[in-house]
């Protein structure tokens, strides 16, 4: 049993990813990085969540919800940091894990990361779907029910604007990161000003009756859910803490970064600040302009606000915005998950061909992987029941990385280096990490913790079926152990001819 789980926990040495990253090209910069977390942070929730939660949940105090989450999600982000400063590898929490607490905890990061990416470029692949499709509307263009929705949906067979946005940006990503990076920072600088839009021209229609009362009264929603009080703002909570976990997609990235030290830190505390300020900016705007209990039901809150404030024009413009937007979340997403596919392939984790880079040094055999899982998952999954696995399993990888800088710290300085960034108010910080997104994750929907348990069940079976068996780090491990019985054989021989 004790071999079990030495086997299990077999770490890989630092210097091995350093090497096997070495051929990325080290071009991203503090701007990119920046360009890329709020790109993919501030995705199409920013104009529909704050509406919904405060309907569903917390009414004018949804801000809270949101301030709440941040909070958490920063505790977290600090840990990222510092992870990232001193192991700038491809493949975030699960190459780190892998470093800290061993091969099959490393897996089980890796994994839950795995469900964020796949899920999340189909579900934002489809949500940029309908609302394109929503914006030809008006211009009396409407594409046949068969290749507008998903398999079993309304009579679709095939998404196949979903299929062709994934495309598209996959062939982008295949030119190199740099054209990519680019691209980003011009559609998130577009993205932002829209927001920015709505906060003041949101402002000119703000009614301060609506405000009050700032926190509702407790009560339980037909469904069960919480409304009001602090167990609607808790609720409120769990939801929203989805729009903030796209920091993971710069950390995937640190192999690619120019002085990891210092970019690393600067993007992901910097794009979550930036995020924090425009979604709660967002909502308290939304909850001011209109009674929080008219978003209910409502998909396009911010558009539907502009309207009825008597701007349509802008309302028009800045759906046609956050469509054009959503390409900056599908890069961010897809620039990330293509990464840590490359790492469960460079580790023989999964199958060895995924870990090869072409010839100008990209991993586009582990981006067509997740293309065309994305597109498979796009056209197939129910995303109502799907969609909570991403805040599941990324909070169970974010729990992991908390607890690793307690790992981290014991071997900073001996064969790891002492990252330019540290988290702050050490040993209290970390635990808070974990605590915090603990709780977040107790607050997510039964069929959220019931999809992340089938999710993990799969995840067990590949890794003891495949992952166990073709894993380079095992493998070595095997070769080393037979070297050492060879030599033990081979001295006991001596020893007998000597006698």
């Amino acid at each position: 049993m004790s071999g079990f789980f030495k086997r299990l926990t077999l770490k890989e040495d630092p210097s091995i990813y350093e090497d096997k990253d070495s051929h990325l090209v080290r071009v991203l910069t503090v701007k990119d990085f920046l360009a890329l977390g709020v790109g993919t942070i501030v995705s199409t929730s920013i104009f529909t969540l704050p509406g919904v939660v405060a309907a569903q949940h917390a009414g004018p105090a949804v801000s809270i919800s949101f301030l709440v989450a941040a909070i958490v999600a920063g505790l977290v982000a600090f840990a990222y940091a510092e992870m990232a400063a001193a192991m700038p590898f491809a493949g975030s929490a699960y190459s780190w894990i892998n470093v800290m607490f061993g091969e099959f905890f490393g897996w089980v990061a890796g994994w839950a990361l795995l469900a964020e990416y796949f899920i999340a470029v189909a579900f934002v692949a489809s949500g940029l779907s309908a609302n394109f499709r929503g914006l030809l509307l008006p211009l009396g263009i409407k594409f046949p029910n068969a290749i507008s929705n998903t398999m079993g949906v309304n009579g679709g067979v095939l998404d196949i604007t979903a299929v062709v946005v994934l495309a598209a940006v996959a062939w982008l990503l295949s030119k190199g990161v740099s054209g990519a990076a680019k691209v980003e920072n011009i559609l998130v600088v577009l993205k932002v000003l829209a927001v920015l839009t709505f906060i003041i021209v949101g402002l000119t229609a703000i009614h301060i009756q609506n405000y009050f009362p700032f926190v509702p009264k407790y009560h339980v929603n037909a469904d069960g859910t919480a409304f009001g009080g602090w167990q609607g703002i808790y609720a409120g909570v769990s939801m929203i803490f989805l729009s903030y976990i796209g920091f993971d997609s710069i950390a995937a990235n640190s192999a690619e970064a120019k002085d990891p030290g210092k970019t690393m830190p600067r993007g992901i505390l910097g794009s979550l600040a930036i995020a924090v300020v425009l979604f709660v900016a967002v909502a308290l705007v939304l909850v001011g302009m209109f009674h929080y209990s008219d978003y209910a039901n409502n998909a396009e809150p911010v558009g539907w606000a502009l309207r009825h404030a008597g701007h349509p024009v802008i309302a028009s413009t800045i759906q046609a915005v956050a469509v054009v937007g959503m390409f900056t979340a599908l890069i961010g997403m897809m620039l990330a998950g293509s990464r840590l596919i490359y790492s469960f392939g460079r580790d023989g984790m999964l199958p060895g061909w995924l870990g090869k880079l072409n010839k100008n040094n990209l991993p586009n055999h582990a981006l067509t992987a997740l293309t065309v899982i994305g597109i498979i998952i796009g056209a197939l999954c129910p995303f109502a029941f799907l969609a909570q696995l991403i805040s599941a399993g990324t909070l169970i990888a974010f729990m992991f990385v908390s607890l690793g800088i307690y790992a981290l710290r014991r071997r900073e300085g001996k064969d790891l280096p002492v990252p330019a960034f540290k988290m702050p108010f050490y040993p209290v910080m970390p635990a808070l990490g974990f605590l915090g997104a603990l709780l977040v994750f107790w607050g997510l929907d039964y069929e959220a913790k019931l999809y992340a348990g089938i999710w993990f069940a799969i995840g067990l079976v590949i890794y003891f079926s495949y992952g166990m068996h073709h894993s380079f780090l095992g493998k070595k491990a095997k070769k080393e152990e037979a070297d050492a019985a060879s030599k033990v054989v081979k001295d006991e021989k001596e020893e007998i001819i000597e006698d």
